[in-house]
Parts: structure tokens; C-alpha cells; sequence
């Protein structure tokens, strides 16, 4: 097996790399070949979609911040109306 180092890449590229680890349970250099493969060609883009993947490319993309404010968002979703369920 051949042995590559890799230098230079900015942090949009490192953040697709440990995305694609974390969705499908690869190492990084797993992650990194298979991407790798992808953009010579030498391997299918994607599997084709199943019911229930849409959101899967979304998993361990947002900042600290971006959750934060989503659960600021929707904090008031989780208040019951007690006065409703008499």
C-alpha cells in the first residue's frame, strides 16, 4: 500500500474530511482516500439516496454557535400548556 502526505489543505477541506469520517464511520484517512477516489474519478460521488439519508450530510456540520441558537430556537417547543391538557 502506497503512502502519501498531504500538506496545505485549508479547514473547509479538514471539516468535509472528519464530516464524511463521522457519517460513515471511517477513520480520517479512510475518509481522506475515499475522497480522494471520488475526485479522480475512481470511485461513485454517492451511493444513491434511501428514504430516511436526506438529512444525513447535515450530521456534525454545525458550529457550537449554530447549535446554540438553534436550541435558543426552538426552546419554546418544549414548554407544555398544562391548561391545554385539562
Amino acid at each position: 500500500m502506497n503512502q502519501l502526505t498531504v500538506r496545505g489543505f485549508d479547514k473547509a477541506l479538514a471539516r468535509r474530511i472528519r464530516a464524511v469520517a463521522k457519517v460513515r464511520g471511517l477513520s480520517l484517512n479512510q475518509a481522506a482516500v475515499l475522497l480522494l477516489r471520488q475526485g479522480a474519478g475512481l470511485a461513485p460521488a454517492e451511493a444513491p439516496a434511501r428514504v430516511g439519508d436526506s438529512m444525513k450530510a447535515l450530521i456534525g456540520t454545525w458550529s457550537r454557535e449554530e447549535e446554540a441558537e438553534f436550541l435558543r430556537a426552538v426552546r419554546p417547543f418544549e414548554e407544555v400548556d398544562a391548561d391545554f391538557w385539562k
